[in-house]
């Protein structure tokens, strides 16, 4: 019984952290059918920036626990600035484009984001591990676990919470439904299809350097973060379903739970379970479990 709920625990904790990094991804893709290569970058850049400002926070002797605050305001500013930055100054012009264009122009982008960050930040490793232990141990069934782990997992499931709401119960989040489901018929019935592209996909950027400044205390932030991370939230968003949400959130917590099942059962095959549960998952649906066949347009 120990040992199962500590699989479960570790799964529903790896499971937040994939549904940050991936949860932005599938929401832009859902509206503005673009592939993000550079994704993984605005992680990154959201982990260096939160580490800068937790040394510097903790530098200045001010109260521990205002570092989490710290932590958040580096992922949003992040988001903020970069996420229109990228929107206005390239996505835009390639709205609409052979997919090939675009995932040429992102991968672009993610290459100079990486040798940008290098410059700003070096290619030593940043250490901002005070706010991991300011929480404590926590006791599950006589084993200690971490408590920062589950800060982690009430940060995922209020940026999900606060997405679905958004999404779901107010009128941008509406617009941007319908911009997901036809953006040609919305923007002829008055949507500022503009607007709603710069917004979603600054709100995609906020949530992957939330993931990136809430990671940065459990790691040492180093250059090649964005490889792995964005190669794991693409088998996630396959997994639930390119433009589902709910997929991404289902695709995380699955692919969680099966590697925190490899990683104490059989640790060799943890990389190769979760590939194999997405070609598993795209044999019986190649659409992904929520993902929907587009109409071919003519």
């Amino acid at each position: 019984m120990e040992t199962a709920l500590i699989i479960l625990t570790d799964g529903l904790v790896y499971a937040s952290w994939l549904f940050l990094i991936s949860a932005g991804l599938t929401l832009i893709y859902g509206v503005l059918r673009i592939l993000n290569l550079a994704h993984g970058s605005l992680y990154a850049l959201g982990a260096y920036a939160a580490a800068s400002v937790v040394l510097l926070y903790f530098d200045r002797g001010l109260w521990p626990l205002g570092s989490y605050l710290a932590l958040l305001g580096a992922a949003l500013v992040v988001g903020a600035v970069a996420g229109p930055l990228i929107e206005r100054g390239l996505l835009r012009w390639i709205y609409g484009r052979d997919p090939v264009y675009q995932l040429l122009a992102t991968y672009a982008l993610f290459l100079i984001l990486e040798d940008l960050m290098k410059l700003v930040w070096g290619v030593n490793p940043y250490y901002a591990y005070k706010p991991y232990g300011l929480l404590g141990i926590v006791q599950l069934g006589g084993i200690p676990y971490p408590g920062y782990s589950f800060l982690l997992l009430g940060v995922a499931l209020l940026a999900g919470g606060s997405l679905y709401f958004f999404i779901r119960s107010t009128r941008i989040g509406r617009l941007v439904v319908a911009m997901i489901h036809d953006p040609e018929i919305s923007a002829a019935m008055g949507v500022n299809v503009p607007r709603v592209s710069l917004l979603t996909f600054t709100l995609g950027a906020v949530l992957a350097a939330l993931g990136g400044a809430f990671t940065a205390p459990m790691i040492s932030v180093v250059p090649g973060l964005s490889v792995e991370v964005i190669v794991l939230a693409f088998a996630v968003v396959v997994i639930g379903g390119l433009g589902s949400l709910e997929g991404s959130a289902v695709g995380a917590l699955l692919v969680g739970l099966v590697r925190s099942l490899m990683v104490h059962r059989i640790p060799a095959l943890e990389l190769f379970a979760i590939y194999l549960v997405m070609a598993m998952v795209l044999l019986l649906r190649p659409h992904g479990l929520f993902g929907m066949e587009e109409a071919r347009r003519v």
